[in-house]
């Protein structure tokens, strides 16, 4: 499923905080937004979504106007969103559920998911039972268990620690290379974006304005990135870090 943004200007008000974006997100690739926080990159995820509607141009999946949410785009948040309520697998099932599918069904397919991101047995747990780090691998289970066409990732690891972030974005990378979703991830970890995308776009400040591209060539096989040093350097150099003093 293609995505394309066609001259995309957003407003709030007198707030402009987005400035004519352009791009063409392709099936099965992991494309990752860097840049400044409140520069407009979440916006974009949202108007992907249908959440958010452009104030000009317009966002097109297959060629057809976005309007409104679809099932076939998941947005899933920093905060992992779980039903207190709801044990995992509930949470993970009401995804089918919504879809119209049986709750003997959903459930069965949730146990399997959560398998997938190393929750088997942690089906029956409440969401305030279980660590940040497993709130999360049950949103990114409920996430795919639609096998939703556009994968939306806005900051999903941010709030973790250094080692569970590092364990999630093995368990997304397989995930991803399994179910082959266009990838859109918002992130303000630049290791995490060379890790997990196949290009980086990296946007000014507010209003979001491309700085540059990187096409990534080749996946990488494990976090050390020193084949992407070059990479790295000149991102963090966009992004106004000072690249000397963590050379």
């Amino acid at each position: 499923m293609s995505l394309v943004f066609d001259n995309v200007d957003k407003h709030y008000g007198d707030l402009q905080v987005v400035d004519r974006f352009s791009a063409t997100f392709r099936t099965g690739e992991v494309v990752a937004l860097v840049g400044p926080s409140g520069c407009g990159k979440s916006t974009l995820l949202h108007m992907a979504a249908g959440l958010e509607r452009p104030s000009s141009g317009q966002v097109l999946c297959d060629g057809k106007p976005v309007a409104k949410p679809d099932p076939s785009r998941t947005l899933v948040f920093q905060e992992h969103a779980l039903f207190p309520w709801l044990t995992l697998g509930d949470n993970v099932a009401l995804a089918l559920e919504f879809q119209k599918q049986s709750k003997a069904a959903a459930r069965t397919q949730a146990t399997t998911w959560l398998s997938h991101v190393g929750l088997a047995g942690f089906e029956g747990y409440y969401p305030h039972q279980v660590s940040g780090g497993m709130r999360q691998r049950a949103a990114l289970a409920r996430a795919f268990i639609a096998r939703p066409a556009t994968l939306l990732l806005d900051e999903p690891f941010g709030a973790l620690d250094a080692l569970t972030r590092l364990s999630l974005q093995d368990v997304l990378r397989t995930l991803v290379a399994e179910a082959q979703p266009s990838v859109l991830l918002v992130t303000h970890d630049v290791d995490e974006a060379l890790f997990l995308a196949d290009r980086v776009l990296v946007f000014s400040a507010r209003p979001a304005r491309v700085l540059r591209e990187f096409t990534l060539p080749h996946r990488r096989k494990g976090h050390d990135l020193g084949d992407f040093a070059t990479e790295k350097r000149q991102i963090l150099a966009l992004l106004g870090v000072e690249v000397d003093a963590i050379a």
